[in-house]
């Protein structure tokens, strides 16, 4: 385990080295979250409670989106690109002779990443959006670690889908067109757009039982208190099945591909 956490802090290091960028990403998330703030108090005057949520909650709703947009690499931008190249070039086949697990060593890489976006990109929007409108804020202690369990288990979710999608790349050898289609669907379904709760219907069933839910709707709401006591449990195994579901497809795909580099390599 200490090469992992290893591999983990060399993830965050390697993505504070980018200061302007990050600098530049704490600009646009902000902006991004000023526009969507107005949008969203123009709605909730014409629709008060709208999707359960006062406009307090909503316009929180906004920033905690724009604080995990990179954290949960909602439009990607994690390792998924540096994979899928090593698959297309053969690369890859070094890192399957290595003595260390692939999935694991790409986790805990992703896993320092979103430390690094969390606290480099989601603090600041996050704080400028409390200064500049009525958030609502946690009081109790409990419910911000409650919030980042949640996003933790957001984040492994997220690696969990963007490694299946960078191993489509064994049998596609240009994974560009899925991971395009997959960060879509993260921005639709993950209530980055518009929260989950406003989908009607059926839409808002399926969507809200996707593994992309668990990227914010379900942080989100365990911030503003909607999970609490067992709905909390509920709320972690649902986030926490998924995460297994899709780490065992991963894994399930990774043994196929490695046999068939075995084979080729033969």
């Amino acid at each position: 385990m200490r090469l992992y956490a290893v591999v983990a802090a060399g993830g965050f290091r390697r993505y504070a080295t980018y200061r302007v960028a990050t600098a530049a990403g704490v600009f646009t998330n902000t902006v991004f979250g000023f526009i969507l703030a107005y949008t969203y108090i123009a709605l909730w005057d014409e629709r008060p409670q709208l999707g359960g949520y006062d406009q307090s909650q909503a316009l929180t709703y906004v920033w905690l989106g724009q604080a995990l947009l990179m954290t949960c690499a909602m439009m990607g931008g994690g390792f998924e690109d540096e994979l899928i190249e090593r698959i297309r070039t053969g690369d890859i086949a070094i890192d399957l002779y290595r003595p260390a697990d692939l999935q694991l060593w790409w986790l805990a890489g992703d896993l320092g990443r979103a430390a690094f976006h969390l606290l480099g990109r989601g603090i600041v929007p996050m704080v400028l959006g409390a200064l500049a409108f009525d958030l609502a804020l946690p009081v109790s202690p409990l419910t911000w670690v409650a919030f980042l369990v949640s996003v933790a288990l957001g984040v492994v979710v997220s690696f969990a889908v963007r490694f299946l999608v960078a191993l489509s790349a064994f049998w596609l050898m240009d994974g560009t067109g899925v991971m395009q289609m997959c960060w879509l669907a993260g921005l639709f379904f993950s209530g980055m757009l518009l929260p989950l709760n406003l989908f009607p219907g059926l839409l808002g069933d399926v969507a809200r039982a996707l593994p992309w839910s668990s990227l914010l709707q379900v942080p989100a709401d365990v911030f503003l208190g909607t999970h609490t006591g067992w709905d909390l449990v509920r709320a972690y195994a649902f986030q926490g099945g998924w995460a297994l579901v899709l780490l065992a497809a991963g894994r399930v795909l990774q043994s196929v591909a490695t046999r068939r580099v075995v084979v080729q390599g033969g």
